[in-house]
């Protein structure tokens, strides 16, 4: 922990003032988990550039962002859910939601741009539904309560698709996936971009990041603090659907159709990568910067795992396996420093002051 300095400062009129600051430290600089983070990208890295031929060239390597961007939309509100210590794994299902009633609203001769709000619509919806029910009966896990809502949407989806797709959107609604800048960053990139850089203002720099933080820590401690606690999470996870019904729209013109299983599976790798970004489960405890590194480090490890022609469940594998790695690091740094052979052997070296 960085040591605090006290400063007196003397004014004119004889009053003095009592600050404290921080003094830098180079070593909890440098222990930061967003450097272990760069480390496993350069490792992901080097792994591709070994096994896959012109991996390096600038064009691919952007090209392959447009393969997980659908995921990273909905990564930044989901570091907002776990900062509050929750949780939302309704957030495909909500895609899956979102994007169907798109595609029945554009077959029934909606025009397409009133299609795209009913589905942004629809997301925001889903997302306020869980915020209600768990502002409402506060005894329910967030767990169960995006369970069951997981179900449930998916079912929705279900019911009104069946087997069938829809398909035949208009060319323009295509280019939202294969729109590039400069011939080659995509454009979705670009918004990932901004809205991360959106999410982290309005985390580290914002009131209602500093609260987001507070009821991670504790909730009862930031209500009785005056922190308008329901309100907070009905906001954050009504956020959380509205983003996944962005990621539909960018799935959908993806795969140039909308089907009911569109999205499956995606949230345990939207989890994966808020989790591997240093944001807790527990809560009160992350930063935007991870999250970022996070979607690159599992993003391009899913790309250069398929172009070697992994299997999907070799890939599963391996990121879980990063995952696990990831939450039991800092668990495992932790006991060791409170681990009474770790003190002594550190005491043998260090000096006292």
């Amino acid at each position: 922990m960085a040591k605090e300095i006290t400063k007196q400062v003397m004014q004119e009129d004889g009053t003095r003032i009592i600050s404290a600051e921080k003094k830098f430290s180079f070593k909890k600089f440098m222990l930061q988990w967003e450097w272990m983070l760069v480390l496993m990208f350069v490792a992901v890295t080097v792994f591709n550039l070994i096994k896959i031929p012109n991996y390096a060239n600038a064009k691919n390597l952007f090209s392959a962002t447009r393969d997980f961007i659908d995921k990273a939309i909905v990564v930044f509100p989901m570091a907002f859910v776990l900062m509050l210590g929750e949780i939302d794994i309704s957030v495909a299902s909500t895609m899956a939601l979102s994007a169907t009633i798109m595609g029945v609203a554009y077959q029934a001769g909606f025009p397409m741009a009133l299609a795209i709000v009913i589905a942004l619509a629809v997301g925001a919806l889903c997302g306020f539904i869980n915020g209600i029910i768990l502002v409402k009966f506060p005894e329910l896990s967030s767990m169960i309560v995006t369970l069951s809502t997981q179900i449930i949407f998916r079912g929705i989806a279900q019911i009104i698709l069946e087997t069938q797709s829809v398909n035949g959107f208009p060319a323009w609604h295509t280019q939202i996936y294969t729109a590039k800048i400069g011939g080659i960053v995509p454009a979705a990139l670009i918004f990932v971009v901004v809205e991360a850089l959106f999410f982290a203002y309005l985390l580290h720099y914002t009131k209602f990041g500093r609260r987001c933080y507070a009821m991670g820590n504790s909730t009862t401690v930031a209500k009785f603090s005056g922190v308008h606690t329901n309100k907070i999470k009905i906001i954050v996870y009504t956020m959380a659907g509205l983003f996944a019904a962005v990621a539909a729209i960018y799935l959908s013109a993806k795969m140039s159709s909308v089907r009911s299983d569109i999205a499956k599976g995606y949230e345990l790798d939207i989890i994966a990568m808020a989790v591997l970004g240093g944001v807790s489960t527990a809560g009160g405890k992350g930063r935007m910067l991870g999250a970022s590194l996070s979607i690159l480090v599992i993003g391009y490890l899913r790309y250069g795992l398929g172009l070697m022609n992994a299997s999907s469940q070799i890939i599963m594998i391996v990121v879980g396996a990063l995952l696990i790695i990831a939450v039991a690091i800092p668990n495992f740094r932790e006991s060791v420093g409170q681990a009474n052979w770790f003190r002594k052997l550190k005491g043998m070296f260090v000096k006292k002051a």
